[in-house]
């Protein structure tokens, strides 16, 4: 299906600023080159521009790849701009990210498993 992120093993975003105006090809670059991950993964890589109100992401799909392009009407994406870094976050963190909220949300419960206690 066009576009179905819903099946995606991993949601990378790349930290600081990324040219929005690359397309899939410069994209695909970024993922393989700078930060030597396979783009052809059951992954989902998202990328940001300076003015922080645009995101584009990338999947493979099998046959292709799947550009997603969102621009917000107000507002901007609250995206971690440390040092180009590629950083795994969860589907939480892809929600809160989509509603323009921060990832790191300090009050949130996390996630405890059996050897953490």
């Amino acid at each position: 299906m066009l576009g179905d992120i819903s099946k995606v093993n991993s949601i990378y975003i790349v930290c600081g600023y990324t040219d929005m105006r690359k397309s899939i090809d410069g994209l695909v670059a970024i993922v393989k080159q700078t930060y030597d991950l396979d783009p052809f993964e059951n992954s989902l890589f998202l990328f940001c521009g300076r003015r922080g109100d645009r995101l584009k992401a990338l999947h493979w799909e099998k046959d292709g790849f799947i550009m997603m392009y969102k621009r917000l009407e107000s507002g901007r994406f609250q995206w971690p701009r440390s040092k180009s870094e590629v950083r795994d976050i969860s589907w939480q963190e892809f929600r809160w990210l989509m509603e323009g909220l921060k990832i790191d949300q300090p009050k949130a419960l996390k996630e405890v498993t059996a050897r953490d206690i």
